[in-house]
């Protein structure tokens, strides 16, 4: 009988190792499509009003997010095993170090990478949902759901609070790769309380009276009194989600921008009521130490504001988009708006006559934002195909386009500054900076570690506003030097994701105003004086 040799028993045992792996992976397989099936069946014995089509994409939308943080989990367990690896051997050697929270440090910076993907699903979904009109009282809000999914994300890196615990100093690295050294002082003045869903957009008028308007996915947009924090005009003229609003340069018109794909506009009367005496607020430095609690208040049920008129005709409807319409601006002048749309196109109108005057196509996936310049006929659209486009009205028998591919993940918008400058931010955690005259590479770049939102540049010092996904606002210069954080605590500051943010640099109560998922606006006040003597 043949003896086999120590080489090809140690193949064969790996062949067999390998073979018993695929197997193992084929009955993981299995085991899934049966509790995939079984789950279906269950849905189909179930008494409900949603179509079983939709109740299937519902099961396997959120099975996917299971698995999401079914992996995150894990990951999060290994990370542990390893810090505390590092810190019995830390000990061991006499050395230890106190004053941080595990779950506030490494682990949410290493976890937030693999859940930047999870967040943009997140957002498109709830998009998405809210963009139709409700089908029932007694179907639970999508709102409700994604709260219920960012509770479950908090409850996997529970506190440590005993031990000795290892500084992991990442999370200040990713934060910005150049050096700051500003310490400014930004104050929460005013909150801005009556939606009863999550604030997508917002926007001050450019004209007198100046109010604050905001664009809710529970299908309205509220005017506010700024230095009173009282609603003073709601609009409920659309059927879905209200996506964005924006001001007529100078008359009192309103552009919104909605999920029941079209784009209203609408006039408005207002009359502000007399200022009350503000409280003296103690001044906050925008300092790191600042606490940056993970715990979140409770979400109470916001009521109404009280007396607030409403109007519910449009003066103007644009209809020819065949998708979510995510956007909307006017072009200088006013005499022309531009609207962006979840059907890949942006669509140029003519106010006085509602007639659609061109059709931008070009981009590939669903566009997320667009822009105009405000005294150049120049349009920058974005998109989820991770480019962002220019196109150029000046000439009125040319309409030259540009497309510039510089991120790697979803633009989430771009805006002009006053001079000859386009901002970019994405869903890839960077921020660029580029110039008109040649954007063939971007002249500053600003790392973050979160997704960016909608973003603004204050029009007299151009310092850019970043809205994350991870709640914090941050406040940069257009060389990409970081100048200040807005506090953010469980006593002030936003609860949820930050989506949008604004300047109004004449306003002296309020020069910057941020909305977010935690259903509010706020107003606050930016010593930009001594924001850019410390820089």
């Amino acid at each position: 009988m043949p003896v086999e040799s120590g080489s090809s028993a140690a193949a064969r045992q790996a062949k067999q190792k390998r073979k018993s792996h695929s197997l193992s992976i084929r009955r993981t397989n299995s085991t899934e499509q049966e509790r995939s099936g079984l789950q279906r069946d269950m849905l189909e014995g179930q008494d409900s009003k949603l179509p079983l089509s939709l109740r299937s994409n519902l099961l396997d939308l959120f099975s996917q997010i299971e698995r999401e943080f079914e992996n995150l989990y894990i990951e999060n367990l290994e990370l542990r095993r390893e810090i505390e690896t590092l810190n019995d051997r830390l000990t061991a050697d006499g050395q230890t170090f106190e004053g941080a929270d595990l779950a506030k440090g490494a682990l949410k910076t290493k976890a937030s990478h693999s859940t930047s993907q999870l967040s943009q699903k997140l957002k498109t979904t709830y998009k998405a949902s809210t963009s139709k009109p409700s089908q029932g009282v007694d179907s639970p809000s999508p709102r409700d759901l994604v709260i219920q999914i960012w509770n479950l994300f908090s409850d996997l890196f529970p506190k440590r609070t005993e031990g000795p615990v290892c500084i992991i100093p990442i999370f200040n690295i990713v934060s910005s790769f150049k050096a700051t050294t500003s310490r400014a002082v930004c104050q929460l003045v005013k909150e801005y309380v009556g939606h009863r869903d999550g604030i997508w957009d917002l926007s001050v008028t450019r004209i007198q009276p100046v109010v604050l308007g905001t664009a809710s996915a529970d299908h309205s947009a509220m005017l506010w009194s700024i230095e009173t924090g009282k609603c003073l005009l709601k609009y409920m003229g659309h059927q879905g989600s209200v996506n964005s609003i924006k001001f007529h340069p100078t008359e009192q018109m309103a552009l919104t921008a909605s999920g029941d794909q079209t784009a209203h506009i609408w006039r408005y009367m207002v009359q502000l009521p007399t200022p009350q005496p503000v409280a003296d607020i103690s001044q906050t430095p925008c300092e790191d130490d600042v606490d940056f609690s993970d715990k979140d208040e409770a979400d109470g049920e916001v009521e109404g504001p009280n007396d607030c008129p409403s109007i519910r005709m449009a003066t103007t409807t644009l209809r020819s988009h065949q998708g979510v319409v995510i956007a909307a601006d006017w072009l200088v002048g006013g005499k022309q708006v531009v609207t962006a749309s979840w059907d890949r196109a942006a669509n140029l109108y003519d106010v006085e006559t509602s007639e659609l005057v061109h059709s931008l196509t070009g981009h590939d996936q669903e566009l997320t934002h667009c822009c105009t310049h405000p005294t150049q006929r120049l349009v920058v659209t974005s998109s989820r195909d991770t480019t962002f486009r220019l196109w150029d009205f000046r000439d009125p028998s040319i309409h030259s386009v540009n497309v510039f591919q510089g991120h790697t993940d979803t633009v989430t918008s771009a805006v002009f500054t006053v001079g000859d400058n386009v901002v970019s931010g994405s869903d890839d955690r960077t921020v660029k900076v580029w110039d008109l005259k040649n954007m063939r590479s971007p002249i500053a770049t600003i790392r973050t570690d979160s997704a960016v939102n909608r973003i603004s540049v204050s029009a007299n010092q151009k310092i850019i506003a970043l809205p994350h996904d991870n709640r914090q606002v941050r406040l940069f210069d257009m060389s990409g030097v970081r100048l200040a954080r807005l506090p953010r605590s469980n006593r002030q500051g936003h609860r949820r994701m930050v989506c949008c943010s604004a300047w109004c640099e004449d306003n002296t109560s309020c020069n910057l105003f941020t909305c977010g998922f935690d259903r509010q606006a706020i107003g606050w006040n930016i010593n930009i004086p001594a924001l850019l003597q410390e820089k």
